[in-house]
């Protein structure tokens, strides 16, 4: 799947996010990537590149305090080919898309990763 397809999925994907949701994320810019990079892999705790699909960079509305201001976009990370390594055909490429980036916003509003293992963010 070439860069141009797969960045309509992730756009579909976010457009699926509840609008209430969405409202709620100022300040929060999600990008395609191809790779993650050797900081973001370490901050992951992976070895690997292809190990990682998809990361949240930013401080989580739940840490941010009154000192919270003129800083940069949070973003959010989507691998491409770790995503298209993993799956078969588009349909899985689509549904892993959904899934990585409802997770990576789940740590945009504070969620942790055991607590998005045990409601099946995962």
């Amino acid at each position: 799947m070439d860069r141009t397809a797969f960045e309509a999925l992730v756009a579909q994907a976010l457009d699926a996010i509840p609008t209430d949701l969405r409202r709620r994320m100022e300040n929060v810019e999600v990008v395609v990537e191809d790779w993650p990079d050797a900081e973001t892999m370490r901050r992951a705790g992976v070895k690997h590149p292809a190990q990682l699909l998809g990361f949240y960079h930013g401080v989580p509305l739940t840490q941010r305090d009154h000192g919270y201001y003129l800083v940069l976009p949070d973003k959010i990370s989507i691998y491409r080919i770790p995503i298209l390594m993993r799956c078969n055909g588009s349909d899985e490429v689509q549904m892993t898309v959904r899934r990585v980036l409802r997770h990576e916003i789940g740590h945009h509003f504070g969620i942790h990763d055991d607590r998005l293992l045990e409601i099946g963010a995962y």
